[in-house]
């Protein structure tokens, strides 16, 4: 054992410390130790356990979040230089930005084209000739900027209503603007890009989360007129009320009341202030909790078009409308990814 013992001891330690007790070969190999010590260590029985190929974590039992990050960006090349970012999901994990897609079960790095390795475990490898418009480094990992981050999430998602759910989130918390996300999605690859594109359309009418947008395909799927979505609605130059969804010609409007947003007592009150504020100026009122338009999509569909119809040839002459649509920043010579 003496053989296997002779490396740099006071280094290893070190390095474990600031990789959250992640090593990888190369590292343990700049500090002497040898292959045979390595194998010492990873044996079945040994104090350390291979969470990816060449990447060790120096104990047993199941890894944080931050160990992943730290694994997979060691792994994709953090010592040779082949490593950019860890983006996606766990990006913005990092940067605290929640959302209600479901947890990724992977860890996306940002990669030069040169990198020669590939996807392994829960971490995959995504070539770009572009860097990240910022670094953001938490001791040895280097996260994408939000925008990239989002961008990335939303082309690895299949599932629209994930997608939107991202999208709606980011820029609803105001971590990350229209304008941003259209650049990023005009200068990236448009292969995987549609499910991005469809959502940052939806968050430039109003979208302000995914329940919302979730409204909206299903007023789509249903065939029902298109509302205007987090509109200014005015009575002079006095606020009256910033409702999700909204059919100007019939005057009724749609809240979805979801608890994801309106977590505070004070926050409810004003949903319902609000409520109060468009009845008493002839305006319908529809309340939809997000469970219900999910699980329940036939009958809200019936009951919009029910007070669509009730509605019809009612006029509002004393509120007036200001559409929420964003202009999006033009877009710019794509760029390749």
């Amino acid at each position: 054992m003496g053989r296997l013992a002779s490396y740099d001891t006071a280094a290893v330690t070190d390095l474990v410390r600031r990789q959250d007790g992640v090593i990888c070969r190369s590292q343990a190999a700049a500090c002497g130790m040898t292959e045979a010590a390595m194998r010492h260590r990873i044996r079945p029985d040994g104090p350390w356990q291979v969470v990816l190929p060449g990447v060790y974590l120096t104990s047993r039992g199941a890894m944080t979040a931050r160990q992943r990050h730290v694994a997979a960006f060691c792994y994709a090349g953090r010592v040779s230089g082949q490593a950019l970012a860890v983006t996606g999901s766990a990006a913005l994990a990092w940067h605290r930005i929640r959302t209600s897609a479901p947890p990724a079960e992977r860890v996306d790095v940002l990669v030069k084209p040169a990198c020669r390795r590939r996807d392994a475990g829960f971490a995959r490898l995504l070539p770009t000739t572009i860097m990240p418009g910022a670094a953001f480094w938490d001791g040895s990992v280097c996260y994408a900027p939000p925008a990239r981050a989002t961008a990335d999430a939303a082309r690895q998602l299949r599932d629209p209503a994930d997608v939107r759910a991202v999208v709606a989130a980011v820029v609803q918390q105001g971590r990350v603007t229209v304008w941003q996300l259209a650049e990023e999605l005009a200068l990236g690859a448009v292969q995987q890009s549609a499910g991005l594109r469809r959502a940052l359309a939806e968050v430039a009418q109003g979208v302000r989360s995914g329940a919302e947008a979730d409204l909206v395909a299903l007023v789509r799927r249903s065939r029902l007129p298109v509302p205007m979505l987090n509109p200014r609605l005015l009575v002079g130059d006095e606020l009256l009320a910033i409702p999700d969804a909204w059919w100007p010609e019939a005057g009724v409007a749609a809240e979805v009341d979801s608890q994801e947003w309106h977590l505070s007592p004070d926050t409810w009150k004003a949903t319902m202030a609000r409520h109060a504020r468009m009845s008493a100026r002839g305006i319908i009122v529809l309340h939809f909790p997000p469970s219900r338009i999910r699980a329940a999509g036939r009958e809200v569909a019936a009951e919009i078009r029910s007070a669509l119809a009730a509605a019809r040839g009612r006029r509002l002459p004393a509120v007036r409308t200001v559409s929420a649509a964003q202009v999006l920043t033009p877009a710019r010579t794509r760029r390749a990814s």
